[in-house]
């Protein structure tokens, strides 16, 4: 399988996919980012009709704030699971979330203090997704040899994506500011877990995240019991 991955370095990164047919767009990053993301995919040589799928990890307005504005300049469609569509509709990145997570480190709520104090997110524009996607489902068909993985944990509509050759995009199951690790906020940990023992049952080579930097899986392995 022949493709190549950029790297978009958004507030949060997002991962633009090219094949042989088009391009794939996993994750859009902050509103507040549009304005460098269209410049990033137009050199990348991203136009109208060439951007075959926008797949949205999960719900959340960092990674999905751009959606509805990719859709109507480039027509492509908005792929995401079914579990967190009502937050993109509703604009509630707490829907279908538990009051209080079960996971949320010091880490975590310095970030979020931070964030709500001194970083001004750009407004979320809200949106239906044209394809609902499921776990185990083959995006061949459209020109890109990978599958969908339903990895809740962070928020129960989370998925990944997983190439052919052993890449996954994880969303905001694990990410890597420091060092390969969960997220600092995990929604269920019992659902967590659970998506961790599937990841153990495919060959994966590296991981690109939802926050930080790509890393080896075998450098998150060896620290999964840990948690």
């Amino acid at each position: 399988m022949v493709y190549e991955i950029q790297i978009i370095p958004l507030k949060v990164p997002c991962y633009l996919v090219k094949t042989g047919s088009g391009f794939f767009l996993i994750d859009t990053g902050d509103s507040s980012d549009c304005a460098y993301l269209e410049k990033a995919l137009g050199q990348a040589g991203v136009t109208p009709g060439n951007l075959k799928l926008v797949l949205l990890t999960h719900g959340d307005f960092d990674h999905a704030g751009n959606t509805a504005f990719l859709r109507q300049k480039y027509g492509t469609k908005i792929t995401m699971h079914a579990e967190d569509v009502e937050m993109v509709k509703r604009g509630d990145q707490g829907w279908n979330r538990k009051a209080r997570a079960d996971r949320v480190t010091l880490f975590g709520k310095i970030i979020i203090f931070v964030s709500s104090q001194f970083v001004k997110p750009g407004s979320f524009n809200p949106f239906s997704p044209d394809l609902i996607v499921n776990d185990g489902d083959d995006l061949s068909k459209y020109g890109f040899e990978a599958k969908i993985l339903h990895l809740p944990g962070h928020s129960k509509g989370s998925i990944g994506v997983l190439t052919a050759d052993g890449d996954l995009f994880c969303g905001d199951l694990l990410m890597n500011m420091f060092r390969p690790e969960p997220h600092f906020m995990i929604d269920d940990m019992a659902d967590f877990h659970a998506s961790i023992e599937k990841l153990k049952t495919f060959r994966i080579r590296t991981v690109y995240p939802g926050h930080g930097k790509s890393f080896l899986m075998d450098r998150f392995s060896s620290g999964v019991r840990a948690f």
